[in-house]
């Protein structure tokens, strides 16, 4: 009796130990897993730490080279157009090389009655409506004339831009924007230093030779013999058998680009929209793309046209000498436009990527002299 009661006392004992080493063991381990769990979070918190400094560091370093950068102008607008590849699509050959039709320039007045070949029952033989014109709001030219200018956009009558050029100062005269009173830094110099010997049109009246957007030089990379506060007007022939949407379509003479696909069409249309600019050295004023026409913007930027039909330009006609190249809608701005000296010189840098050789469009031609009343036709459409 007393051997079982000791056995088991022995086991209540042994029970007791087996809990208490239990106990003890379960303690253990949570004390180890508690210690494994704070250091497991001690080394993420670290890893975390280490990995939102180098994050920062990283962060801080991308910021300082961006600021850099921006200091030195290197995401300017302006450097945009220097940097700019002008590299041209594969050489193919052009389908509108030559293709311009080649009618020469005659006279603007001749007597019918001393010339035989000419059959006219006027006194007088008088070429075809002739540009530029005066686009002032409330003209219309003195010459009667059956062609019927294209009031809606180019585009919406099948056309395209096949060029883009500009002359110095312009060509039309819109009285209060651009005409014989206003200036630029030529005329505050006294002489015609601009572009060489090409002739000078009318200016603009923006010019303010103490406001530095106005004087400031602009480092040129692509255009040439161009000037911060000079004013220009821009053409851009349209036509509807240009090579539209294809690497041709932009030429060099335009004449090519407007009569590349003549003889497939019986029905063709030319058109050019002229916008006249004077540059300035301020990014506030940056188009990203002059090449393709003009500027329509908001409520004073290429919305009050003057439409009407006439010729060609330039300064091989004048009031004596005309183009035969008539039939032409032209729609002009009558505001002078604001714009950057950057967004002419990316135009270039996009002229230099066409697969046609636009070189010779890269500078400012002379500006053929103000059309008389007497060849500018009676058909302006927005009067």
């Amino acid at each position: 009796m007393f051997v079982i009661k000791a056995a088991i006392a022995l086991l209540a004992v042994a029970s007791e130990l087996n809990f208490a080493t239990a106990s003890k063991l379960r303690a253990l381990k949570t004390e180890k897993t508690a210690k494994e769990t704070k250091s497991g979070k001690a080394e993420k918190s670290s890893k975390a730490e280490k990995s939102s400094k180098a994050e920062k560091s990283s962060k801080a370093e991308k910021s300082s080279k961006v600021d850099k950068a921006s200091k030195a102008g290197i995401f300017s607008k302006a450097n945009k157009a220097q940097c700019l590849p002008t590299t041209r699509p594969p050489p193919m050959t052009n389908p509108c090389a030559g293709a311009k039709v080649k009618l020469p320039n005659i006279e603007c007045y001749i007597d019918a009655m001393s010339s035989p070949k000419i059959v006219n029952t006027d006194a007088f033989f008088i070429s075809p409506e002739q540009a530029g014109a005066n686009v002032t709001k409330g003209y219309n030219g003195s010459l009667n004339v059956t062609n019927i200018p294209f009031t809606k956009p180019f585009w919406m009558e099948g056309m395209c831009a096949v060029n883009v050029h500009w002359h110095l100062g312009t060509e039309h005269l819109s009285v209060g924007e651009y005409d014989e009173n206003g200036s630029g830094p030529s005329v505050e110099d006294g002489h015609r230093r601009l572009a060489g010997d090409a002739r000078s049109g009318y200016q603009c009246h923006h010019y303010d030779g103490t406001d530095s957007k106005f004087t400031k030089k602009y480092e040129w990379k692509h255009c040439e013999k161009m000037h911060v506060g000079e004013t220009y007007e821009v053409h851009w022939p349209h036509s509807n058998v240009g090579d539209c949407a294809t690497p041709n379509q932009f030429q060099t003479p335009f004449y090519d680009g407007v009569f590349c696909n003549f003889e497939k069409l019986e029905d063709t249309k030319i058109g050019v929209q002229s916008q006249v600019f004077t540059i300035v050295n301020d990014e506030s004023y940056y188009y990203p793309d002059l090449m393709h026409g003009m500027i329509v913007d908001g409520d004073d930027i290429g919305t009050d046209k003057a439409i009407y039909t006439g010729s060609t330009t330039g300064t091989s006609r004048n009031n004596t000498i005309c183009s035969q190249y008539s039939n032409i809608t032209w729609q002009v701005d009558r505001k002078c436009q604001l714009v950057s000296a950057s967004s002419f010189d990316k135009m270039c840098a996009d002229m230099k990527s066409q697969r046609a050789d636009m070189s010779g469009d890269l500078y400012p031609h002379g500006s053929r002299p103000l059309v008389d009343d007497e060849l500018a036709a009676n058909n302006h459409a927005t009067r």
